[in-house]
């Protein structure tokens, strides 16, 4: 009888694959690990793994006890600029859980079901977006962008970013069914039902999967790390910054690249222990 496989869910940017600018490589350059490209953008190098972490990960698409998950807040087209090692995912998440994709092909009825949630409980993605228009300021806004029609973001120059403006529109949004999440230079705007941890565990349903481990650096991950069964995060991102924590989630100290090759060493271990969940999310 084949043993029910482990879902492994993990956010990619700044978890499994970093920017030049997130790397935090350590030491001289001499000693610095040798890393693998996995995305070009426009010509140039976009994102990279340690070519360490690249066998790891190759590694747990190949092993039958694993459904490995690439689980992003990218779009689909973002999410296909990267080249992974090793085949295809059964099964990934793009657009922070509105998007599933088989085989790399999109399943319409999960997103046709999404949208039907969010226009049940959240209002019009247009109002909040009139919203924004009517109330940034050109000065520290540098770019508004639409996230596959689901949810959308704002490029902003923190420095200069009023902290009231964040806190006025995150009331303003929460009554009707959006939530508010500022990363970085994006502050994202997405409806409440719109989920990494609702894809997931659709995965996890037609998989008959035993257990979820799961990883990730930013806010919009907390739900995917408090629905898995095991979590970590690195030591950098908003998670980390802001001191989230919980029970069944290891917060790892290590920083920047490195810490993708301890996360996928963490999925492997968990692997090779005794099967069954750690915690019921």
């Amino acid at each position: 009888m084949t043993a029910s496989p482990t879902v492994i869910a993990s956010d990619l940017d700044r978890t499994l694959i970093y920017s030049p600018a997130a790397l935090a490589l350590p030491g001289p350059d001499a000693a610095a690990p040798r890393l693998l490209c996995v995305e070009v953008y426009e010509g140039r190098p976009q994102s990279f793994m340690t070519e360490t972490a690249a066998g790891l990960y190759a590694a747990l698409l190949d092993d039958p006890r694993a459904v490995v998950v690439p689980t992003t807040t990218r779009t689909r087209l973002q999410y296909r600029r990267i080249n992974f090692p090793g085949p295809t995912p059964r099964y990934a998440i793009c657009a922070n859980g509105g998007h599933l994709l088989v085989d790399g092909e999109t399943d319409h009825d999960w997103n046709a079901a999404v949208r039907r949630a969010i226009a049940a409980d959240c209002a019009p993605r247009a109002e909040i977006a009139d919203r924004l228009r009517a109330t940034t300021d050109p000065a520290w806004l540098l770019k508004e962008r639409d996230a596959e029609d689901l949810f959308g973001y704002l490029v902003v120059d923190r420095a200069l970013l009023p902290d009231t403006w964040v806190k006025e529109l995150t009331a303003w949004a929460e009554p009707r069914g959006w939530t508010v999440s500022l990363q970085g230079r994006k502050l994202y705007t997405v409806p409440r039902p719109l989920t990494k941890s609702a894809a997931v565990a659709e995965v996890a349903r037609r998989t008959g999967a035993a257990a979820v481990v799961a990883a990730g650096d930013s806010l919009l991950d907390a739900d995917l790390l408090l629905a898995a069964d095991l979590g970590w995060r690195p030591g950098h991102g908003e998670l980390a910054d802001s001191g989230w924590s919980a029970a069944h989630v290891t917060a790892l100290d290590t920083v920047g690249v490195l810490s993708g090759e301890q996360i996928l060493r963490a999925f492997r271990g968990r692997l090779d222990r005794a099967p069954g969940p750690a915690h019921s999310g």
